[in-house]
């Protein structure tokens, strides 16, 4: 991962189109391009009808595409090593797609599934999103196809937000059901509805998106996200386990899901649980919630003082109460502060992957030097570091 600036999705490699009619023997319809996202709070919340504030990065996923009359999907990709992988949309359901492939049939099946008019495509994909760090390479690659299937068959869905929410869900549902993975929906739709120069405020109870002003450069700073290179991997159960936990207190509570519960009445809440881990988790997942609403009156009041200790008590309640921190994402955090960071927290579904930190721009090569310092004394991997400056746009094709 490297340093970013605002022009990097803006053209895709040239390779991406010569990959394509290499492979496939003629000419792409088009090209279409997804972000990455980085949460800046509100972690952990998506699957209990929470809230949480993610923001398009300006890494990217590309793919060029051309449909097809018939229900095969051939897709390579270039930054993957292996042979065209071949796929009938008729049979993705049933014959267990697996691997990177499983995220880029499975969108086409969803949308099919969800009575849209999708047949088969031939794609070409690449990316600049790093895989395994926490910042939804897997969304991506999922949004950038459900463009494309947006632009090749002409579903008019991008056209505005409903359309995009509809696109989105048929990525979760590729996600959940083909790919594996039990995520709760936010990277997908900041991937697909964010606004440029803005974080995206999500309720997971309605489904409703709120664009939330982000600018950075008034303020002086900028999001240092730090890839601690622990990878992770949202199907190896822990991320289950925990999902599992919040609807096994959902019920014990008697609520839909731990949104219902009042943060004023959360003592009581707790009390009525019957084991500590039950209790720990419950409290972060509403306290999360809690502080995701503290952050976005910060932002819109300009306090972003507020906003950094927010950063730091998210991190505190998932390394804590909901244990999904690791040595790498706890060493980040501590170090980005020691070094003058308004605020820093693990980003993501944790078990590895990226730490963001709120920094004065004047400060991020001081930052950068202690985080890298404090990996080489504890013995860890060297980290990447990316800039986020300007809140990314969402998917959509590439022009230019």
């Amino acid at each position: 991962m490297r340093r970013t600036n605002r022009k990097l999705h803006t053209m895709p490699s040239d390779d991406l189109v010569d990959t394509f009619s290499t492979t496939f023997g003629r000419r792409p319809d088009g090209l279409w391009q997804a972000p990455g996202r980085v949460n800046l709070i509100g972690e952990h919340t998506d699957y209990n009808g929470g809230l949480c504030l993610p923001v398009a990065l300006e890494v990217r996923t590309t793919v060029a595409a051309a449909r097809r009359e018939d229900t095969l999907v051939r897709m390579v990709s270039l930054d993957l090593p292996g042979d065209v992988v071949e796929v009938d949309l008729d049979h993705v359901g049933s014959d267990g797609v697996t691997g990177w492939a499983a995220y880029v049939a499975g969108v086409l099946w969803a949308l099919r599934e969800d009575g849209l008019a999708v047949a088969g495509a031939d794609l070409a994909v690449t990316s600049t999103v790093p895989m395994g760090a926490g910042l939804s390479s897997s969304a991506a690659l999922e949004a950038s196809v459900a463009a494309a299937a947006d632009g090749l068959f002409g579903l008019g869905l991008l056209g505005d937000d409903a359309g995009r929410a509809r696109l989105a869900a048929a990525c979760q549902r590729a996600e959940n059901e083909i790919a594996g993975a039990p995520t709760g929906g936010m990277d997908q739709a900041v991937s697909l509805r964010a606004r440029e120069g803005h974080a995206l405020l999500l309720d997971f109870r309605d489904g409703s998106a709120e664009q939330v002003p982000l600018d950075l450069e008034r303020h002086g700073l900028a999001l240092l996200v730090v890839d601690t290179r622990a990878t992770h991997a949202l199907v190896d159960g822990q991320y289950e386990s925990r999902r599992r936990s919040c609807e096994r207190a959902a019920e014990q509570l008697g609520v839909s899901t731990l949104r219902e519960v009042d943060p004023a009445g959360l003592d009581a809440a707790l009390a009525r649980l019957a084991d500590a881990e039950t209790r720990r988790r419950v409290r972060h997942v509403v306290t999360e919630i809690a502080r995701v609403r503290g952050c976005v009156d910060a932002l819109r009041a300009g306090d972003v003082e507020e906003v950094g200790r927010l950063f730091c008590a998210s991190h505190d309640s998932l390394r804590d109460d909901y244990e999904v921190s690791c040595v790498e994402l706890d060493t980040a955090v501590t170090a980005a502060l020691q070094a003058g960071a308004l605020g820093a927290r693990m980003t993501g579904g944790g078990f590895g992957g990226s730490a963001v930190a709120l920094v004065r721009a004047d400060a991020l090569e001081v930052t950068e030097r202690s985080v890298r310092d404090a990996f080489a004394t504890g013995g860890l991997g060297e980290p990447a570091f990316l800039v986020l400056e300007h809140a990314g746009g969402p998917a959509g094709p590439v022009t230019g």
